[in-house]
């Protein structure tokens, strides 16, 4: 039958391979069992979080994404859930998750379910679980359901008709209450807006239209096989958006910046007017410096292990309190709902901010990262030469390895870190998840991924020479603890 186990979020597996209509159904009647166990009332999502209850009649809805069969996949889940007398829903048009998590929480839905392998290569697929506030379900949640995983899937009538809705026009206007209309629509920017062929294409430009700002799209049609570019938006996927980035900056005379999100919008990098690459670290910095110093929000600042250093230094600067968790947004969901979290966000561009969901929005932070050029006047790349320049050097860079016995490295790394890597000593180590490794000027972080056969090597150090030097280290480390 092939294992299901969810991961950092949800659950993903190969097409045709183990993610399968019979594991499929599976994990839909796991789920409708879970919401009508008398049992879920009791769970610390409800008292302890405050999240208001939502017995099974309250339905649930469901999204998907642009990859092969996924409207499919997700007519599917429902038709599951329908025979199980628990109702269901499927947006009309394949949409990003985090309209999806909104629509849990406007219309009352007991959860949400996404089917979507989110920046995962296009042979993949998925399935995320919201609950009631359209947070990512933790593991308190999904264990529950991985526990009433039953041995066979179920009989599905395949001609059942299926309610269709629209999520996409609330979801919008949603936005666009976020974003400061005034200084969008007085002030000069341009924005390059690339979807890398995922779902969240066409979002980011409604609301700019609302404005009237003006943008260029780039990859903004559907294309499942995501022409062969895996849909994660780091340096070596976005070519494209570089490119005319680069040429809009030489045809006009306003601030340009693109803005890029992952195959299912729930993650978001930048790239500034001359085509250099703003990652997640600066994003997430940049805009907690623009939401506190311009917007005037308030509310504690919450990252992942992984996520830079800087961050701390903003929070110091501004009387923030900082809290660090472990890789998964779901860590940092719980924080959004239980606490006044002004943002929350990964290295890998999971961002979330408050006045809105408890959960990623990269259409959300595509908008204000357009905003914010716009308000300041300045160049994105001025903007990031001023922040390096007000908190120092952040360099960072992460380095995927293929390695079958990844977890067992990790392991041995966390009980017996090495005293260096290629010359630097390590003074301190951390364990929150995985192990981070702390050198005088800067840190790495080695971790075994929840979703894939990879070793992740995460880097932060003062200046960007050193970088190289210590991901070539860290991979003959991890390499010869795997016997390699």
């Amino acid at each position: 039958m092939g294992e299901i186990s969810f991961g950092t979020d949800g659950w993903r597996g190969v097409i045709a391979d183990d993610y399968t209509y019979e594991n499929l159904g599976r994990v839909s009647l796991a789920l409708a069992d879970y919401l009508k166990s008398p049992s879920r009332r009791d769970l610390d999502i409800y008292d302890e979080w405050g999240t208001e209850f939502r017995s099974a009649e309250a339905g649930v809805v469901i999204g998907y994404d642009g990859r092969f069969a996924s409207e499919n996949f997700a007519l599917y889940v429902a038709r599951v859930l329908l025979g199980e007398g628990i109702p269901a829903s499927v947006t009309e048009k394949m949409v990003p998750t985090p309209a999806l998590a909104f629509s849990v929480r406007e219309r009352e839905a007991a959860a949400g379910v996404m089917i979507t392998a989110s920046h995962n290569p296009p042979e993949y697929n998925g399935f995320k679980v919201k609950i009631e506030s359209g947070a990512s379900a933790p593991p308190l949640v999904t264990d529950e359901i991985e526990a009433r995983l039953p041995e066979t899937g179920p009989k599905v009538d395949a001609e059942r008709e299926v309610e269709r809705v629209d999520v996409a026009e609330d979801y919008v206007s949603a936005l666009a209450e976020v974003v400061d209309r005034e200084n969008m629509k007085n002030s000069p920017v341009l924005g390059v807006v690339d979807s890398m062929y995922g779902s969240a294409q066409g979002f980011v430009s409604r609301v700019l239209n609302k404005f009237r700002v003006p943008h260029v799209e780039v990859r903004d049609e559907h294309n499942p096989g995501f022409k062969g570019v895996r849909p994660e938006p780091l340096e070596e996927n976005i070519e494209p958006l570089k490119t005319e980035v680069v040429e809009q900056t030489a045809k006009n005379d306003v601030p340009v910046i693109g803005v890029v999100m992952d195959g299912d919008g729930d993650r978001i990098s930048a790239v500034a007017e001359d085509g250099s690459f703003i990652d997640a670290h600066r994003t997430y910095a940049l805009l907690m410096r623009y939401l506190v110093e311009e917007r005037g929000w308030t509310g504690k600042a919450v990252k992942n292990f992984p996520l830079t250093d800087m961050i701390f230094k903003i929070g110091d600067k501004h009387g923030m309190d900082v809290i660090e968790t472990p890789v998964g947004f779901k860590f940092i969901a719980e924080k959004m709902v239980r606490e006044d979290v002004l943002i929350g966000g990964e290295e890998s561009g999971g961002i979330g901010l408050k006045n809105h969901i408890p959960d990623r929005d990269g259409v959300l932070c595509a908008l204000l990262l357009i905003e914010m050029v716009s308000e300041a006047g300045k160049l994105p790349s001025e903007l990031v030469d001023d922040m390096l320049e007000e908190y120092g050097g952040h360099y960072y860079r992460r380095k995927d390895i293929h390695l079958e016995g990844r977890k067992e490295v990790e392991k041995e790394s966390v009980e017996n870190p090495p005293s260096e890597i290629a010359g630097y000593e390590v003074k301190q180590t951390e364990t929150t998840d995985g192990v981070k490794m702390r050198f005088s000027d800067g840190w790495l972080l080695i971790r075994a991924s929840g979703t894939e056969p990879l070793l992740r090597l995460y880097c932060e150090m003062d200046e960007e020479n050193k970088i190289d030097e210590v991901l070539a280290g860290a991979e003959e480390y991890a390499r010869n603890l795997a016997g390699e």
